[in-house]
């Protein structure tokens, strides 16, 4: 029986993900999910703030009700689209970019 030594880490992400996420893929796209959902939100509410709007006043702009606004304000909104963010930015004099990045394979060692 061959078991193969990690190699050691000081990184904490690295730990974390070796102890909690490695065998929960499940769980670390949901938490990945939720960390989007957030970021989403935080960016939308400090665009708007940053120019001292009212979701209001930037639902008049957008073209859409206050209640949108404040929907994607909440961490845990799970309904964002790009055609409403896209409206959000333009009304805001802004540009958006998308970043993609891809996942490392990681390979399984058979048991």
């Amino acid at each position: 029986m061959s078991t193969k030594k990690r190699k050691a880490t000081t990184d904490a992400l690295e730990i974390m993900d070796r102890r909690y996420f490695s065998e929960m893929p499940d769980f670390k796209e949901k938490l990945e999910d939720a960390v989007l959902s957030m970021s989403i939100a935080t960016e939308v509410y400090e665009l708007r703030t940053r120019a001292k709007l009212t979701q209001k006043q930037l639902a008049e702009r957008v073209g859409t009700s206050h209640t949108v606004i404040s929907r994607l304000e909440d961490a845990d909104y799970r309904g964002h689209s790009l055609k409403m963010l896209q409206r959000i930015v333009k009304a805001m004099g802004c540009r958006m970019e998308i970043n993609i990045i891809g996942h490392r394979r990681r390979r399984r060692i058979p048991a």
